[in-house]
């Protein structure tokens, strides 16, 4: 099965993937904080029901998997592949996850909220991410009984999730706008448009690689729709800056960037090690040289693959084993080389 994040998708050369995510919380318990293990227990099962429980369709796409037994490196995967946050991979609580083959739409359980629906997919697509969620939405509605106000909306743990309940977020690669010192007048614009700027895997994370998540903040008063197109709107403007960015670079500092991208590329090809940090930069740098049109072999796509693959916890499922500091940096460099070797092969 193909997964969300080898798939091309709209504005990719700025916009790397995009999240929509659903807070929703059961009427008749409390919220998982104040929950007993047997209340967190009835949630998983009756949202599985919702979800599969007729529909044979509906079963064959979606596997759920008992997330509290997983082993520490299998929840660490999810995590990095932002299937789930890193409050529902360290929790000891009774948590679940539905997933769907694809893994373009997970369902956390029992996190903050009793479900957080979230949808992924390649570049911008804040539409259909939306319209996915809500048809998800709309089937668990059937047979559960949200909590819902007439006044407040949606009901969540968290008060700054009320109302829609809605988390829109893209992830941005953002080189140039960074490299010149234009993206702390960003950070600023985008707060006093309601939105946050955070680090690859959310809150309190620092940007890697140049990837900013963008979300929206504003959950109350505006209609899901409406918080969709406004946070398309401001990214449409974020993406042209950093093309222009990336343009002035380019004609200012051309033989600069291209010494920069190709001495990334040849690191990657050839480095016997590699810390995260250095691998996150250089990979970033390659993107950046495949829409400048200076790297054929590759495009975003393996980007994409490799940023998630050389995390810790997938580079040891790759491995097959536990790895230590040393040789994470050999196997993470062995697998790049590997990955670039096969691409190259395929001209």
């Amino acid at each position: 099965m193909k997964r969300w994040y080898i798939d091309k998708g709209p504005d990719s050369d700025v916009v790397v993937s995009t999240r929509v995510r659903l807070a929703r919380n059961f009427e008749e318990y409390p919220f998982p904080s104040r929950c007993s293990r047997q209340q967190q227990r009835e949630i998983i099962r009756k949202t599985v029901d919702a979800l599969t429980g007729e529909d044979a369709e509906m079963k064959k796409g979606f596997t759920v998997i008992d997330f509290k037994n997983l082993d520490i490196n299998d929840k660490l995967v999810y995590m990095e592949k932002r299937l789930v946050s890193k409050e529902l991979a360290s929790s000891d609580q009774e948590v679940g996850l539905i997933l769907s083959n694809d893994e373009q739409i997970s369902i956390m359980i029992n996190e903050e909220d009793h479900l957080r629906i979230q949808c992924l997919a390649s570049g911008m697509q804040l539409e259909k991410a939306y319209e996915i969620c809500d048809y998800i939405d709309n089937m668990l509605s059937r047979k559960i009984n949200f909590a819902f106000d007439d006044t407040f909306g949606y009901l969540t743990s968290c008060p700054t999730n009320i109302g829609t309940a809605i988390r829109a977020s893209l992830m941005m690669h953002l080189p140039a706008l960074t490299m010149t010192g234009q993206i702390n007048a960003l950070l600023e614009s985008c707060g006093k448009l309601g939105l946050s700027v955070r680090g690859l895997y959310g809150e309190n994370t620092e940007a890697s690689g140049y990837l900013y998540q963008l979300s929206n903040q504003i959950t109350l008063g505006k209609s899901e729709r409406d918080i969709v197109m406004s946070m398309k709107s401001i990214a449409n403007q974020v993406t042209e800056q950093e093309r222009l960015m990336r343009n002035e670079l380019m004609k200012k500092n051309g033989l600069q960037m291209e010494d920069r991208i190709m001495r990334s590329y040849g690191i990657l090809k050839y480095a016997r090690t590699l810390k995260s940090e250095e691998a996150m930069e250089r990979l970033s740098d390659v993107r950046l040289g495949i829409f400048a049109g200076l790297i054929s072999t590759l495009d975003e796509t393996d980007i994409n693959e490799m940023m998630i693959q050389i995390q810790p916890g997938s580079l040891q499922k790759y491995a097959g084993r536990p790895l230590g500091a040393d040789e994470m940096e050999a196997v993470r460099a062995s697998y790049i080389r590997e990955h670039i070797a096969s691409r190259e092969t395929r001209i």
